[in-house]
């Protein structure tokens, strides 16, 4: 219970400087000027979590709240959580965004499926590398930070996932399950 109560203790510690009013304008921003524009103009749909918080020490976890967009109108909210457990220390702050291609995969997501994961990631400050193997395929990615990150990604099985890193200082190699919920608007 101790070290849940620290990796959460280490989220709120991350999440809390990158949070403002507009954030959501902000971070749609950020994607598209790094190169993610084609993405908000021809998917079906997408979430985007301004803010997601990680932590971990052995047991880790991550949780952000986002909001679901169909046809670029708000149609819902959502958040994601993850728990981990692994070969882990540190916290770190990511935005990330779901592109949906299609009516199928939309609905997929608004379900709230569970879904496994494994994952390895290194992230210092601004700067992040990761890679990871789920039941929704695998990817690696690289990021800049905010101010000079790069989006280059097709869909694979209807989604594309973009995460900016925010900062943070986190090494990783966990397995464990994501969780998104989704309520209507």
């Amino acid at each position: 219970m101790k070290r849940i109560l620290t990796t959460f203790t280490i989220i709120l510690i991350f999440i809390s400087p990158f949070t403002h009013a507009d954030e959501y304008s902000d971070t749609q921003k950020m994607f598209i000027e790094g190169g993610a524009q084609k993405f908000f103009t021809n998917a079906y749909g997408y979430a985007l979590f301004p803010t997601i918080g990680k932590g971990g020490f052995g047991i880790g976890g991550a949780y952000g709240k986002g909001k679901v967009y169909k046809a670029s109108k708000q149609v819902g909210n959502t958040s994601m959580s993850q728990i981990t457990i692994g070969f882990q220390a540190g916290g770190q702050a990511f935005s990330q965004v779901i592109f949906f291609q299609d009516k199928r995969s939309f609905d997929e997501f608004t379900m709230g499926n569970f879904e496994f994961g494994a994952q390895a990631t290194a992230v210092a400050l601004t700067a992040g590398v990761s890679a990871e193997a789920s039941t929704k395929g695998s990817g690696a990615g690289a990021s800049g930070g905010k101010n000079n990150a790069l989006t280059i990604a097709e869909y694979y099985k209807g989604m594309a996932v973009f995460t900016i890193t925010k900062g943070g200082l986190m090494y990783e190699a966990s397995i464990g399950g994501q969780k998104f919920t989704y309520e209507a608007k």
